[in-house]
């Protein structure tokens, strides 16, 4: 079986887990743009993607649309149950899903997916339970380096690098 989604959580993964206020009390967020890239390419192989992430925020709904990603949750207490209900909708099993997370609101859902990464500076708890622990950090092209193990691992390196030709 291959892997057909990608879930991400946010806070942690996508961004280096620093939560800034402005003075005015508007949140800032920094995503790297290598994770993107990587992102955009494995929704241009057909691929889906969803976030997934306990946190509400604007700054992360207008990434998640930058990006092409079409499942996006915030506010979510219990990941595995939303994404078991995203997987009845698009027909899949956890046998199809590698998801990424860094911490303990992440363990069901990492342990449910069939393959789970996290950031190297996980909790420790999670990096037990992963399948891999990535050598990069969060917000630092974790998602990336996932990504790309990925394709690797389902042999679509020349599709993937035909995106860029």
């Amino acid at each position: 079986m291959s892997i057909e989604l990608i879930v991400l959580d946010v806070d942690g993964t996508l961004t280096d887990g620093k939560i800034t206020y402005t003075q005015n009390g508007d949140e800032v967020k920094s995503f790297s743009v290598k994770d993107g890239l990587a992102i955009a390419s494995w929704v241009k192989l057909g691929k889906h993607v969803a976030i997934i992430t306990g946190r509400t925020s604007h700054i992360v709904e207008r990434r998640a649309k930058e990006l092409g990603i079409a499942h996006f949750y915030q506010g979510i207490h219990n990941k595995k149950e939303v994404l078991e209900g995203l997987l009845e909708k698009l027909n899949l099993s956890m046998e199809n899903v590698a998801s990424i997370g860094d911490d303990l609101n992440d363990y069901s859902m990492l342990v449910a997916s069939k393959l789970s990464y996290v950031p190297s500076d996980a909790s420790i708890f999670v990096q037990k339970i992963a399948s891999e622990v990535l050598m990069a950090k969060g917000g630092e092209a974790a998602v990336r380096e996932m990504i790309e193990k990925l394709i690797i691992l389902e042999n679509l390196k020349d599709e993937y690098l035909a995106l860029w030709e």
